[in-house]
């Protein structure tokens, strides 16, 4: 009697999830690249959106620029009844100290929250950044379109909220225009430390940086790949989960490789024409995004961005040298690509915010036992549960079983020495939260 139960709910939640998960093909249908394109026209056209540029003007610099993306959020959330609440947030930088930093100014973030109706202190961040760069990232005049970097995502993170306005969710979406990502990752710091002080539940940050060229410097023509970027572990980590880890693993099992792996699986279930490639590293090599603030305090954060680079029309001035064209105008972009690239950051904002939290306390044992054991804290919401494991050298989670509305859980005949584990809660509309690794060891 007891199996047919459990499977009598079982399928129930199948056949919700289902109706549910057809609402995630409905917002990739509605993504528009029309409107992307439209969006990165306007971004490119404002001449220059230098973090240090003109800020007065209504045609060209940072401020138009800022002004305008505020004014976009806030037409989306006239359109849903005001369910972005739109401010800036802003921090000032000085000269002092900072040799990118060509005078002191504003550094304004533009940020729409769509409040969650469950919890709404939960947070799930899209950005995109508002400035650009010309060769000489002090030179805060010449013209700097930023057509890919990064008018694709910052035209991204807009759409997104015009999609996405159109449903409610149980957990906050926070859409945002970051400045001051090319002096040093100002904006995303700020918003980070506003984050922290206003104690904000982030559940994770999807930072788009670069979403619309296509053709790489390496010849590649790709309009189906693009990169997950995530760090391994946060750096707030104490001495004794550092210390764990050497004999329980987990060097590549923190908050924000749990995210990257939630975006490739969500990507490869919803939208298997994409090729979704992890890289197991913060960013690009010894280069930054504005993630890296939220993972400087311990947030969960990863960069979503094109797989094929063309350096030749990223920080250059707009010239012709050799026969080679040089400058991030828009004729590079590829308006498709950015579709499809803001349809994987909709499904992944709209998963996560419409699943319950993530279990808390997941403690693991079977240490020379023929058998994993697990104990966990009942998440809020959450109607059961699902053990994953995989093996230790699989970037994914390969396995997974559906254990139900408990909080312990033996699987006999899996040996715990072969594997990682890891649990997520599910809600009663079937969707997965993030999945929490152990983060503790017990034995009986």
């Amino acid at each position: 009697m007891r199996l047919f139960l459990s499977l009598l709910f079982f399928c129930s939640i199948s056949f919700l999830f289902s109706q549910t998960t057809s609402q995630l093909y409905e917002i990739i249908e509605a993504v528009s690249a029309k409107r992307i394109q439209k969006d990165i026209q306007t971004l490119a056209d404002f001449g220059t959106r230098n973090t240090f540029s003109d800020t007065v003007s209504n045609t060209r610099g940072i401020g138009a620029a800022r002004r305008w993306i505020k004014q976009e959020f806030e037409t989306i959330s006239k359109k849903c009844n005001n369910c972005l609440e739109v401010f800036y947030q802003k921090d000032f930088v000085t000269k002092e100290g900072n040799n990118r930093v060509p005078h002191d100014a504003w550094v304004v973030n533009v940020v729409a929250i769509q409040r969650g109706t469950k919890y709404p202190n939960n947070y799930i961040i899209m950005s995109g950044d508002i400035d650009s760069r010309a060769s000489d990232t002090m030179d805060f005049t010449t013209d700097a379109p930023g057509a890919n970097d990064n008018a694709s995502g910052m035209a991204g993170t807009i759409e997104a909220a015009r999609v996405l306005s159109s449903y409610k969710f149980e957990s906050s979406i926070v859409y945002v225009g970051l400045s001051g990502e090319e002096q040093g990752l100002f904006g995303g710091a700020g918003l980070a430390n506003y984050a922290k002080e206003n104690d904000w539940n982030i559940i994770g940050v999807l930072n788009n940086d670069m979403i619309g060229n296509i053709k790489g410097i390496d010849g590649v023509i790709d309009n189906r790949t693009f990169r997950i970027f995530s760090e391994p572990v946060p750096p707030t980590e104490t001495e004794r989960q550092r210390k764990m880890r050497r004999f329980f693993g987990g060097e590549v099992d923190g908050i924000s490789r749990q995210l990257a792996r939630y975006v490739h699986k969500t990507t490869q279930t919803f939208m298997p024409e994409m090729n979704p490639m992890m890289v197991y590293r913060l960013d690009r090599f010894g280069r930054g995004g504005h993630h890296r603030p939220f993972n400087d305090l311990g947030y969960a954060g990863i960069r979503i961005m094109e797989a094929h680079e063309n350096y030749n029309q990223q920080h250059q001035d707009i010239r012709e040298e050799n026969g080679i064209k040089y400058g991030d105008v828009i004729e590079h972009v590829n308006f498709e690509y950015a579709k499809k690239l803001t349809a994987v950051n909709a499904i992944n904002l709209a998963s996560l915010a419409w699943a319950p939290p993530a279990p808390k306390n997941v403690s693991i044992g079977g240490i020379v036992e023929p058998s994993a054991k697990f104990k966990w804290e009942k998440a809020e919401d959450a109607v059961g549960y699902k053990i994953y494991w995989r093996d230790t050298t699989s970037p994914t989670w390969d396995y997974s079983r559906y254990v139900g509305d408990i909080s312990e859980f033996t699987l006999n005949g899996i040996v715990i020495d072969n594997f990682f584990f890891g649990i997520s809660a599910i809600g009663e509309n079937g969707f997965e939260s993030l999945i929490t690794f152990p983060n503790s060891v017990f034995q009986e």
